[in-house]
């Protein structure tokens, strides 16, 4: 069966860019706010505990993880972006692999990070991609989204200074949190902040809880 299109570019367009991203953007950018969700899901998941990030890219937000005291990995379906992962973060763990397709095993993580990774799947793939955040986490496991809130397709054709075909999707919270629910991963907390610096969009956050103990 042929590869479906949306992977084979996903792939294609971060495995070109792997080596600028890296470099334009090498450590954790995003705003105080931004950061002290990351701050807020490590504190509620607790320290020591095992993460995956899905959409890892170049680690910078796995990296960041780890030194706020998570036992993180990252997986991302670029083998580009993870060979910098690992030149990058040596002490980390990083594997190439698809979000759709999670190899943890079952009830085996304490928390899933999807850091803006989830917004280049095609919409109609998200409840399955949730159903699979939902067995790997333990439950009472947590899960935190990034998104491009909204609703549209943002078709790019250059990035990071590289020209690329890369579908990116603003999601609506309202969508993802019923989404996530119908999953058995019900949203605790929902923030939605106005755009920063040359972001066009609101960006919305998203913490979720498999349910049970």
């Amino acid at each position: 069966m042929a590869e479906p299109r949306w992977l084979t570019e996903i792939r294609a367009a971060y495995d070109t860019v792997a080596v600028d991203y890296a470099r334009l953007l090498p450590e954790v950018v995003e705003p105080p706010l931004d950061r002290a969700l990351l701050t807020a899901f490590t504190e509620t998941v607790g320290p020591g505990r095992p993460v995956l990030e899905v959409g890892c890219g170049t680690g910078r937000v796995t990296a960041h993880l780890g030194r706020l005291g998570l036992d993180i990995a990252g997986v991302d379906l670029s083998p580009g972006m993870v060979a910098v992962a690992r030149r990058t973060h040596p002490e980390l763990r990083f594997d190439v692999g698809s979000m759709t397709e999670l190899t943890a095993p079952d009830a085996s993580l304490a928390g899933l990070v999807a850091w803006y990774s989830i917004i280049h799947l095609p919409p109609e793939l998200l409840p399955d991609v949730f159903a699979g955040f939902h067995r790997v986490l333990a439950p009472g496991g947590h899960l935190l989204l990034a998104v491009k809130a909204g609703d549209r397709l943002d078709r790019r054709e250059q990035a990071y200074g590289h020209p690329v075909r890369l579908d990116v999707h603003w999601l609506s919270p309202e969508r993802l949190a019923a989404q996530l629910g119908a999953a058995g991963l019900p949203v605790r907390a929902t923030l939605v902040r106005e755009p920063v610096g040359a972001e066009r969009q609101p960006q919305a956050f998203l913490l979720a809880q498999r349910a049970g103990r």
